[in-house]
């Protein structure tokens, strides 16, 4: 191919996303995730983690992470932290000193509340954290709809031999419990895991795995399993290589109130150069709960 054939590829190239990230559904196609440089080693060591959200897997091409809500676990369980923390233009970058033999766990955990109530004959909305809510919203309102939503992203790094510490259930939100260790998964082996939602198990759930390096391949590779009545579900890993799982729980209302829908209900979300839309009551209670990791199945 000529310089010139390989210009006009790049500009067509670059056009065909740019057309791709003007599509409604584009947004669908953001993915969050954090990748360690290492997942496995020995002494006392450091790991680089890169933090963004894209729409090609493990290559930042759309907006940082935020790093606020980022926390290490050391593997007796104690919150260590984060350091060289530096937020770019398509995305965040941070080390952690493995100071202590075991399996780290390296977690972004948010949450939040959208909630719609009635006050002096008008419709009210909020959406911000469980905190706020509590201070912002008035006890006892009158119509009061909530919707809870909760978002946990993982990464797990070993130094040494491989501890199981960090590896238990908080109770809260869907999480991932491994029966088989998240720093032991070979290609081509089975593994197993298990979901839970609150504590209890998540059936019939389904989760999504996909494979960095899509750009190198002529199809993305995602593929998909669901969990049984106790959550439990089990993956062969096809290659060696970073995976990212993802599963996401929804019950009740999304969001979505009489006469618009997603955020068209928020006050001043209206199009643009239009005066501010009024706030929509939602349309019920509801709750989303989601969970994504970043995993690395090893050659064998």
């Amino acid at each position: 191919m000529t310089f010139r054939k390989r210009l006009l590829a790049v500009a067509a190239a670059g056009l065909a996303g740019t057309l791709a990230l003007a599509l409604p559904l584009a947004a669908n196609a953001h993915r969050a995730w954090m990748v360690p440089s290492f997942t496995v080693l020995s002494g006392d060591v450091w790991v680089t983690v890169d933090a963004a959200i894209s729409n090609e897997l493990f290559y930042a091409d759309h907006n940082p992470m935020r790093l606020d809500g980022v926390v290490v676990y050391a593997p007796d369980g104690s919150v260590d932290r984060t350091q060289n923390a530096l937020t770019g233009k398509y995305r965040s970058t941070f080390d952690v000193q493995l100071s202590k033999p075991g399996t780290w766990k390296i977690a972004s955990v948010t949450s939040s509340v959208t909630a719609s109530w009635t006050q002096d004959g008008q419709v009210k909305r909020f959406r911000g954290s469980a905190d706020d809510f509590a201070k912002q919203v008035p006890a006892g309102a009158a119509d009061l709809k909530t919707i809870k939503g909760s978002n946990r992203n993982e990464t797990f790094v070993t130094r040494d031999a491989p501890t199981d510490t960090v590896l238990k259930p908080t109770g809260k939100g869907l999480e991932l419990v491994p029966v088989t260790h998240p720093n032991d998964l070979v290609a081509g082996e089975a593994a197993t895991f298990r979901f839970l939602l609150d504590g209890q198990p998540a059936a019939d759930l389904e989760v999504t795995l996909a494979p960095g390096n899509s750009r190198y391949r002529a199809t993305p590779g995602d593929f998909k399993v669901k969990t049984g009545p106790d959550g439990t579900f089990k993956v062969t890993f096809p290659e060696a290589g970073m995976y990212w799982l993802n599963a996401t729980v929804r019950s009740g209302e999304t969001g979505r109130g009489p006469g618009g829908g997603g955020m068209g209900g928020m006050p001043g979300m209206g199009a643009p150069g239009a005066p501010p839309a009024a706030p929509v009551a939602l349309a019920g209670n509801g709750m989303s709960a989601s969970y994504t990791a970043t995993l690395e199945a090893l050659r064998p």
